[in-house]
């Protein structure tokens, strides 16, 4: 015998998800990335925490590489851009301060940007500027993607140092393994890293990354005869 009372409530039905926006789906993923790295960010996460199903967001973001360059999109338009001045070497070398700037306040974009692919179409401009300065300089169009190249690689592998200098500033117990394995004996190999051991952590907190790339960007930009 049925159930009393089956009949009167009929057959049960599945609601649809709720709706969502881009807008929660981008908030959430950004936020997974800035408190535990790009690697934890998955569609199935993102999908729970937005309160919907992974099928659901596959209809708002195709998959996690379309997913992350939205995370990374009008990132860089929330920093106006400088006056920049009309020497191409100090427009390149304002260029890429301003980049590095715009980064070091946004850890969690380089990270992305890290994959290699990814990127801001709003940042492009950047990119477009050192170019062009280098074609003002001298250089071929290819060489002045090269000579791109090489100062973004400069401006990225900085960011990456400190990223990792603050991780070590948040543990303080950590074991610093270098300069401390040298010793006396390593002299003969390694004269000046032996001499300069002591003061390591003092040359390398004074790294003025300003003077540095100005070293990058007028070695990039020489054309040499």
């Amino acid at each position: 015998m049925a159930e009393k009372g089956s009949a009167e409530r009929g057959p049960k039905t599945v609601g649809r998800p709720r709706r969502i926006e881009a807008s929660q789906i981008v908030d959430v993923a950004r936020r997974i990335i800035r408190e535990e790295g790009v690697d934890a960010v998955s569609m199935r996460r993102v999908a729970k925490e937005v309160g919907t199903t992974p099928m659901a967001l596959y209809h708002h973001v195709r998959d996690k590489d379309e997913l992350l360059m939205l995370t990374l999109s009008g990132m860089a338009a929330t920093v106006p851009r400088p006056a920049l001045p009309e020497d191409p070497r100090d427009r390149a070398l304002a260029t890429a301060l301003h980049m590095h700037a715009v980064l070091r306040s946004m850890p969690w974009v380089v990270e992305v940007l890290g994959l290699g692919d990814l990127t801001d179409r709003g940042a492009l401009w950047m990119v477009e500027e050192i170019i062009a300065s280098a074609v003002a300089c001298g250089l071929t169009p290819d060489e002045a993607v090269r000579a791109y190249r090489t100062i973004w690689y400069c401006v990225y592998g900085d960011l990456v140092f400190r990223r990792a200098v603050d991780r070590r500033a948040a543990e303080p117990d950590r074991k610093r393994h270098f300069p401390a394995l040298l010793k006396d004996e390593d002299a003969a190999e390694l004269p000046y890293l032996t001499a300069l051991s002591d003061r390591w952590e003092d040359l390398t907190e004074g790294y003025d990354v300003t003077v540095q790339l100005r070293a990058v960007v007028d070695g990039a930009l020489r054309r040499d005869s």
